[in-house]
């Protein structure tokens, strides 16, 4: 089953692409509520390349690295990605009017209710939007 989710960030196509994949914006985007976060991130985007984002309960009560390897780069346009268990990610950016579309797919997993998949990595993205938009000056 695939979920799909997107945003509209106010802002440039180059600052939202930057602050997608920078470990140093990722690490202040990244949660997909106030008592998460992500203390570290390590990217290497190009095809083959991996990544890893490690995501915490700010109580310290549980944590998990996100990881994967980039499958496919288009500079400014798409990432996709394959996370650690198989599953696959596109995620698409689209300059508009209004700013930048950022349209993400994905597999979802089986131990999780699609709609709470939805909402949880929903609200990364709009976070990401929100950070997106703070750098380039449109909050």
């Amino acid at each position: 089953m695939k979920i799909s989710i997107e945003t509209l960030a106010r802002t440039d196509l180059a600052t939202a692409w930057k602050v997608y994949y920078t470990p140093e914006h990722i690490t202040r985007w990244n949660a997909a509520s106030d008592d998460w976060h992500s203390p570290r991130s390590r990217v290497d985007l190009r095809e083959g390349g991996s990544f890893s984002t490690r995501m915490e309960a700010k109580d310290g009560g549980m944590g998990f690295d996100f990881e994967g390897a980039y499958t496919r780069v288009v500079p400014h346009a798409l990432i996709e990605y394959r996370m650690g268990d198989g599953r696959e990610v596109s995620v698409r950016f689209e300059h508009t009017d209004g700013g930048v579309r950022v349209r993400t797919v994905f597999d979802a997993e089986a131990e999780n209710p699609a709609e709470m998949q939805r909402e949880g990595w929903q609200a990364i993205l709009d976070s990401f939007a929100r950070h997106a938009e703070a750098e380039s000056g449109n909050p």
